[in-house]
């Protein structure tokens, strides 16, 4: 059993919203300020899991993230798909022409720039967490100024929704990781999906083999990032993501990729993320009419 989860932020944070939805009440969550921080946790057994961020439908991916992977000896053991809303928090009585700063987290903020652009004389301050924004926004109430965070934060931290679902696409959802130490981790025989790492030699077409194999086999490759390789400028490893019925193509394909890769790694083989789009709606709906 999981007992202690470590996350990227605070109280009131998707991060937490996006762990209970994955591991449900029981864990004890363990806040830390970085994504550095999460993954060192499950490395040293503080941990027994990590939930990790790696991209946003908006946003696009968190590439330190990918190069933690890379680094660190953990595997991925799941993936959780959480519906991001983004709303202007602030408290209760402030208006919009009373705002002169906003607060949130960069990948937040980036969320929300439709919104914001309208408002050029708002100033945009990153911090590391969209739940502590809002917690330190209700703590020390300073006068102008304002949060991006979620209706989960507004509800715990007594604040105001002064412009509800302020990102730029309502389609907006985040993907996020789950790890454990890579020597603890049992092959799941359910598992229908993987994420790998691999260098393709730096010659013209090397790539498309690659890619050309994967199809072959018929696996759908729902996820290609390249991420710079540490002491060889301009040389890229690969992050993917490949989707089958059967472990046996997987394993297949690892079998053919061998004589065409110059590293190849299995970050982790494990059971699709899905989520249910209904009930989130359901409970966003119920938050903002609390708020």
């Amino acid at each position: 059993m999981i007992h202690h989860v470590s996350i990227q932020g605070f109280q009131g944070s998707f991060h937490e919203v996006a762990a209970r939805r994955f591991f449900g009440a029981q864990p004890a969550l363990l806040p830390c300020a970085t994504f550095g921080a999460v993954v060192a946790h499950v490395v040293n057994g503080t941990a027994a899991a990590g939930l990790m961020a790696m991209e946003n439908s908006l946003a696009g991916s968190i590439l330190p993230n990918y190069l933690l992977l890379e680094r660190h000896a953990v595997r991925v053991t799941g993936e959780v798909y959480l519906p991001i809303h983004q709303h202007l928090l602030a408290l209760p009585g402030t208006t919009l022409a009373d705002v002169q700063a906003v607060h949130s987290h960069p990948m937040a903020l980036r969320q929300c720039g439709d919104f914001l652009d309208h408002h050029p004389h708002w100033k945009l301050v990153e911090t590391d967490d969209t739940g502590h924004s809002a917690q330190l926004l209700a703590e020390q109430r300073p006068p102008g100024v304002a949060v991006v965070a979620g209706a989960q934060a507004a509800e715990q931290f007594g604040l105001h929704i002064l412009a509800p679902a302020i990102h730029d696409d309502p389609h907006n959802y985040t993907r996020f990781l789950v790890l454990e130490r890579a020597a603890e981790v049992l092959p799941d025989p359910a598992a229908d999906k993987a994420s790998l790492y691999f260098c393709a030699p730096h010659a013209p077409g090397s790539l498309a083999t690659v890619l050309a194999r994967v199809a072959a086999h018929g696996l759908n490759l729902s996820k290609l990032q390249s991420c710079p390789r540490p002491g060889q400028p301009w040389h890229y490893g690969f992050h993917a993501d490949v989707e089958f019925a059967a472990l046996a193509q997987l394993e297949a394909l690892l079998l053919d990729l061998e004589p065409v890769t110059e590293e190849l790694r299995v970050l982790g083989a494990y059971r699709r993320g899905t989520w249910n789009v209904a009930e989130t709606e359901a409970h966003e709906a119920l938050s903002l009419a609390k708020n």
